[in-house]
């Protein structure tokens, strides 16, 4: 019998990098998903294929059992690897799912183009939880790492705050529709870039960290206390020169909009993916002329 599963992607508005360590962060999902589509077969194999938003495939290949029981290395396929790591993790949690197989196909169908970073493997992994029903944080944390709150939003449909305390996630659901909402822009960079430095001098600064952490532990509550623009641009701008200082790089508007007559708040990591644009006036036209064509106003992104 074919069955289908869906998770939402993800946009972190505070916390990044410090939710790592603890830090109370406001995390968004997004209205762009993935679905995973399982269906039995005879093959005994797993005949993988991996749909983008526009209908291409990205990715095809086939796994015999035995290959996601022990896990061989392919040097010259990351794709590859990094799947065939998830389905070996999934299977030592969950022996079952191949011991009792006779084979699948199984196709994974992306709402958004993979390359904005919106959570391909996030949405993979909670899907295969769900599939499985295993735990998604664990496999997360047996196959990528990372601080979760990926996860949380793939399963939610609402914002949530998200904290971890003892290295165990910690989530709730919150209110956050902000009234000015029509202001508010998601911008896609189209520029990856390796991070490796900020983060260095992130994990240089361990010992310091307690006095930021309480800091953006505030700007997080303030944002849930349904601010007005005036106080939401304040508490962004305070993020950004926060982190600025810790990971010792320019904030986005330094480095690349100067002129930009708004507020820019980095999403997740530094310098790649999607920003959070303020802006009195619609600033398609700006970011349209300086080569960034994706601009998504806040209420056709995330969920409420």
């Amino acid at each position: 019998m074919k069955q289908t599963f869906y998770s939402n992607g993800k946009l972190l508005l505070t916390g990044e990098y410090v939710v790592l360590d603890g830090a109370l962060a406001l995390a968004l999902p997004t209205k762009f998903g993935q679905n995973l589509i399982v269906e039995p077969n005879t093959s005994k194999k797993i005949q993988w294929k991996s749909i983008d938003q526009d209908g291409s495939v990205w990715f095809k290949d086939e796994f015999i059992f035995d290959e996601v029981i022990h896990k061989p290395f392919d040097a010259e396929n990351s794709v590859r690897n990094t799947l065939l790591e998830i389905l070996h993790e999934a299977f030592q949690m969950q022996p079952d799912f191949l011991l009792n197989a006779t084979g699948f196909k199984i196709e994974t169908q992306l709402t958004f183009p993979k390359n904005w970073g919106l959570g391909t493997s996030s949405t993979l992994i909670n899907n295969i939880g769900q599939w499985l029903n295993i735990d998604a944080f664990e496999l997360l944390q047996r196959s990528f790492g990372g601080s979760g709150y990926d996860i949380a939003c793939a399963q939610k449909n609402t914002p949530i705050t998200y904290q971890l305390i003892d290295n165990k996630p910690h989530f709730k659901k919150v209110s956050f529709a902000p009234e000015f909402s029509n202001h508010l822009y998601f911008v896609y960079l189209n520029r990856k870039q390796s991070s490796k430095t900020a983060i260095a001098n992130y994990m240089n600064k361990q010992n310091e960290m307690g006095k930021t952490i309480e800091q953006i532990n505030k700007i997080t509550l303030s944002l849930l206390s349904n601010p007005d623009l005036r106080a939401f641009v304040y508490a962004l701008e305070k993020h950004e020169s926060l982190l600025s200082d810790v990971l010792e790089t320019s904030t986005i508007k330094e480095a690349l909009f100067d002129d930009f007559k708004g507020t820019l708040k980095s999403l997740g990591a530094w310098g790649g993916d999607f920003i959070l644009a303020v802006s009195k006036e619609n600033p398609t036209g700006y970011f349209y002329e300086r080569g960034f064509q994706t601009v998504i106003p806040f209420d056709k992104m995330i969920i409420k």
